[in-house]
């Protein structure tokens, strides 16, 4: 069986010599991978059986170098979601979009049968009359995706199916502007797409619907000839001749080559985006037109030119509508009327011969009625809504305007993807046909929704994410500190903080409390550890034991420190009452200083700024050592206070 799918990057059939990790895994818990169909330079393609419908599906899985990439995987998403709500006959339908750890996927409708560009390689080109029957659903199926308001963005044979009952299916919607959009583009990417694009996304990288319309007469071009219009040793001098070449006519290299198809491919190839038909759709008419006008046996020899079939036909590939028929008719009747004949110039004159002036008049009539038909629906009298999406506002305005049209600001609305202040739509669409001098309406993107962060403070965590979840938005990191004032496990605050109008895209932090921590007063003073921890709302005991450390020193506590504790909680300090021997410390007792050195008074920086504090004490001549105490902003406790000799290391809680 013929290799069933090929991708938009060149996708290659598998070699069953080398092993897939992924053939058999069951990914995202529901697609069965039974087996790899294709590899290319951006994805590869499985065959897959949906294990909760029961159906087989064609998996494309994203390159890990893609899924690396999170603004690619972002658009990636939104474009899935776009084309899975369109709904065509030849579309290739996407059923789902997911990821699986590194694994980002497309789950799509599976179509046996070839791609276009295996059809052209057996065949090297096409009939004009087979090309047209390929390229007429291929139209629509554009044409439906441009109506929606969707670029496919990478149209060639590669993304065409052909399947085994004769059907024509379009994938790949989305991916290049995904990859476009991710930054993905890579050499190879390049020189697979460069044939088909226009000269707009060579020169400006923008692409419309127009762009599309391009690509697709390319296509055509490569059907009838079986050559793509320009070859180059590189990509840029391709990239070139799109922008600086007019596509020559089909007839050019197939001699028996209709001229109806080198207007369509003239029309649809223009390098001014301008003078294109406006979207597939456009050019689909002229599709069908061409199709119905060609003879069934198209053998060697070229229709005559000229034509009176013809003419009204090429005016509407050029994009000029057609003088109406019955006009045409009436007229030609009315001007070769035996009225209206000139006399012999020998014989006698008819006796009563009077010109029919009433016929005459009516024929002047019609013809200035026609004439003024073509005026009315001529290019002259109309123009095209410019392109000024992404642009800013009053940028816009001023294009618009110095191209005649009379510019509105309508209401702003929210969009995710594009900037406050500049263009999101215009009414009419851009590419649109009308009046000169039409009013323009400009609707700026207010940028994303934004939403306030809730007030979730003092709710538990599950209540928090309810009610964060409720307002729009995710739950972030949840972390925990001590709190002396909020019960442990309610919420202590949030970042960003409460109130705060943060996008849907935004996660909101959760802090937690801990709860009440017993706070560390040990090697402090035992009367000021008295005092702090009745402040803090404990009710301390102090009991002495004799200790080698310094006296009036806390040596232990019950309960220990950073134990979870409650408000009015029984505290037990120990504290040291010194050795029995009656040791001093060598400050304490004159006779113990060492030769040379001096006692120095110890400032007591207690309620001071910590900074200040260690500031004062070490232009003193002390050593400085800070711990730290919960909820306290300022010095609280000292110790040794008193005198000291110089260089004594002081320590200090706060």
């Amino acid at each position: 069986m013929p290799c069933p799918w090929q991708t938009a990057r060149k996708l290659t059939p598998v070699d069953t010599t080398v092993a897939d990790p992924l053939v058999g895994r069951l990914l995202d818990g529901r697609y069965r991978v039974e087996s790899r169909i294709a590899r290319g330079g951006m994805a590869a393609v499985y065959l897959a059986l949906d294990i909760r419908l029961d159906r087989t599906v064609a998996l494309k899985v994203m390159h890990r170098s893609l899924a690396e990439d999170p603004d690619f995987v972002r658009r990636f998403i939104g474009e899935a979601k776009s084309v899975a709500s369109l709904s065509h006959p030849n579309v290739v339908h996407v059923f789902d979009q997911g990821t699986d750890g590194d694994h980002v996927y497309l789950s799509m409708e599976y179509v046996p049968g070839r791609t276009l560009r295996d059809v052209l390689r057996e065949r090297e080109r096409l009939p004009a009359r087979e090309a047209l029957e390929i390229m007429i659903p291929v139209l629509a199926a554009l044409g439906a995706a441009h109506q929606a308001g969707m670029v496919h963005r990478d149209v060639k044979p590669e993304n065409v199916l052909l399947t085994d009952d004769g059907r024509v299916k379009v994938v790949d919607f989305g991916l290049a502007r995904a990859i476009e959009a991710g930054n993905q583009t890579r050499t190879g990417v390049m020189i697979g797409t460069i044939a088909y694009m226009s000269p707009e996304q060579v020169t400006a990288g923008v692409a419309d619907a127009r762009s599309d319309v391009y690509a697709a007469g390319v296509m055509l071009f490569e059907l009838l000839t079986g050559h793509q219009p320009y070859q180059g040793d590189n990509p840029m001098s391709v990239a070139y001749r799109h922008v600086h070449d007019r596509v020559p006519p089909p007839s050019s290299l197939v001699r028996s080559s209709p001229p109806l198809l080198d207007t369509l491919v003239r029309s649809a190839t223009d390098r001014d985006p301008n003078h294109r038909p406006a979207d597939a759709t456009a050019l689909l008419v002229a599709a069908v037109d061409a199709h119905r006008m060609l003879p069934r046996d198209m053998g060697p020899q070229r229709p005559p030119t000229g034509s009176a079939a013809g003419a009204p036909l090429a005016a509407h590939q050029m994009g000029a509508p057609p003088a109406h028929p019955t006009l045409i008719h009436s007229a030609t009747e009315m001007l070769t009327a035996p009225a209206l004949a000139p006399p012999p110039e020998a014989g006698p004159k008819v006796a009563g011969f009077r010109p029919n002036w009433f016929i005459v008049a009516l024929a002047v009539v019609m013809i200035a009625a026609i004439a003024g038909t073509g005026w009315w629906f001529s290019e002259g009298r109309y123009s095209k809504v410019p392109d000024l999406l992404g642009m800013k506002t009053s940028v816009a305005k001023l294009e618009a305007e110095k191209q005649g049209f009379s510019v509105k600001i309508g209401q702003a609305e929210n969009d995710d993807k594009l900037a406050e202040g500049k263009v999101l739509r215009t009414d009419p669409e851009s590419g649109r046909e009308v009046v000169n001098g039409a009013s323009i309406t400009l609707i700026p993107s207010a940028g994303p929704v934004k939403i306030s962060v809730p007030n979730v403070v003092n709710l538990s965590e599950a209540d928090a994410r309810a009610k964060i979840s409720d307002a729009g938005l995710s739950t972030g990191a949840v972390s925990r500190v001590p709190s002396d004032t909020v019960q442990r496990g309610l919420v202590l605050r949030t970042s960003p903080q409460v109130g705060t109008k943060v996008t849907k895209s935004k996660r909101v932090e959760l802090v937690l409390s801990a709860g009440q921590l017993m706070p560390d007063v040990s090697e402090m003073q035992c009367d000021q550890a008295e005092a702090f921890l009745r402040q803090k709302g404990y009710n301390p005991t102090v009991v002495q034991q004799v200790d080698n450390a310094q006296p009036g020193t806390v040596i232990a506590q019950s309960p220990a420190a950073r134990a979870e504790v409650t408000a009015g909680q029984a505290v037990q300090l120990t504290c040291s009452k010194g050795p029995n021997t009656g040791f001093r410390w060598p400050w304490e007792n004159p006779d113990n200083v060492q030769p040379g050195q001096t006692l120095v008074a110890i400032p007591d920086v207690r309620f001071k700024n910590v900074a200040d504090a260690m500031r004062e004490l070490r232009a003193a001549g002390f050593r400085v050592r800070v711990r730290k105490i919960a909820g306290a902003g300022a010095v609280v406790a000292e110790n040794p206070l008193g005198q000291a000799p110089a260089g004594t290391r002081i320590t200090i809680w706060h």
